[in-house]
């Protein structure tokens, strides 16, 4: 596994310290775990707010400060500011120095463009109009802005009864893509998109959309599934205040977690300019500033990319794109915010990333010769660049991520004994 610390980092500027807000419970989110290690290699003062001290990002070696989890910004954005004012006293490194604040999850950037004349005071981020993130992040919203501006996106309906929803599934056809619009808002355990082959599968998750504790989710979005076979890509860029792009890139996506409709397990920089200018395009019409995440997934018959999905945060594999320079997203937004030139990018196409312990687990769990599954495990583990988790400079929290999977997996047998 060849994660390694940067030789000559891009000069940041260690006084300007860096608060990771995360608002959606998930001790696996690695994403926290790969900003805390680019920011703290390159000697800035990273805090996090954590769920808890054992918590294998909380483990890491480049953590300067762990701050309790905040309150939920929907149901009391007050209090998470006064909460975020009291972690903002404590990181800074002199008084008059505002830390800077990035958002991990959808919600956070949420909060953070709504809230952001009360954050001020205490904090730096990108200035963006208040209604922007939310206009992206949710899905039906983002559908409509897509159509207004003449942005590709799969065919989608929003049924309001049940007739609808038959009319839809007939016309969409079987497998098709279900999704919440703000999958923010769901209660735990419940994923925000999901492919159904089944109808009676789609009416169930229709009833649940009716149901109090995912009604705030809804509507529930269905759309034509897209055969995977142009693949699933992605890109990633920062965007400073006159919304240009300072830093970005794209990525394919080779495996997915659920496969089909989840975040990257195994995933490739590559040179994409058509896919590239066409993102640059769409963030730009709709009107976003600061670290971006977009999926999409190239239709074949039609030979167009199809926006997926809209994150206006840094994605959680972001540190795929870490150029030979030592420069990647959250290096370029602490330049540009610290006012300090953001070197031209140096890419390294074909650079991979892997997050170990879901690619273990869709590796060893297909059919096939298990001899031939560790071989494959073996390979990518050792020339992967990235690992999401292991690093030699800084292995606690990927034990502490090893511990936790085995425990995890002990629970599951144990409460599937007890079960038969």
């Amino acid at each position: 596994m060849p994660s390694r610390p940067d030789r000559d980092p891009p000069a940041l500027d260690r006084s300007l310290p860096v608060v990771l807000l995360r608002t959606d419970r998930n001790p696996f989110h690695h994403g926290t775990l790969g900003a805390i290690r680019s920011l703290g290699r390159a000697g800035v003062p990273v805090h996090a707010l954590l769920e808890d001290r054992l918590v294998p990002a909380a483990h890491s070696r480049h953590l300067r400060g762990r701050h309790p989890w905040g309150p939920s910004p929907r149901r009391d954005p007050g209090a998470l500011t006064e909460h975020l004012h009291r972690v903002a006293a404590r990181a800074a490194t002199r008084p008059g120095v505002r830390p800077l604040l990035v958002p991990l999850d959808d919600a956070g950037a949420i909060f953070i463009a709504e809230q952001a004349h009360d954050l001020s005071p205490a904090f730096d981020f990108p200035e963006q109009e208040p209604g922007a993130p939310a206009r992206v992040a949710d899905k039906s919203v983002l559908l409509a802005q897509c159509d207004r501006y003449g942005i590709d996106c799969p065919e989608s309906v929003l049924p309001g009864s049940r007739a609808e929803l038959d009319e839809a599934v007939a016309h969409l056809g079987l497998p098709l893509v279900a999704k919440w619009s703000r999958p923010w808002l769901l209660p735990r355990g419940h994923r925000s998109t999901v492919v159904l082959d089944r109808a009676a599968a789609v009416h169930r998750l229709f009833d649940l959309a009716g149901t109090e504790p995912c009604a705030d989710a809804g509507p529930l979005i269905l759309q034509r599934r897209i055969p995977p076979d142009g693949g699933d890509w992605f890109f990633h860029g920062h965007f400073d205040r006159d919304q240009n792009c300072v830093f970005g890139g794209t990525g394919r996506k080779h495996l997915a977690h659920p496969p089909e409709a989840g975040h990257t397990v195994a995933g490739e920089w590559v040179l994409n300019p058509v896919l590239e200018g066409l993102a640059h395009k769409i963030v730009t019409m709709l009107g976003v500033r600061g670290i971006v995440d977009l999926d999409f997934r190239f239709d074949t018959v039609t030979g167009t990319y199809r926006l997926l999905d809209f994150n206006p945060r840094l994605g959680a594999q972001f540190r795929l794109f870490h150029d030979a320079g030592g420069l990647d997203l959250v290096r370029a937004l602490h330049l540009e915010r610290s006012g300090r030139d953001v070197p031209t990018a140096r890419p390294r196409y074909g650079r991979t990333l892997l997050v170990e312990h879901q690619f273990l687990h869709h590796t060893l769990t297909r059919p096939g010769p298990r001899a031939a599954s560790c071989r494959k495990v073996y390979r990518a583990l050792r020339t992967t660049a990235e690992p999401a988790w292991f690093a030699a400079d800084d292995p606690l929290p990927f034990l502490s991520l090893g511990m936790r999977v085995m425990a995890l997996g002990m629970r599951s047998v144990v409460t599937g004994r007890g079960k038969g």
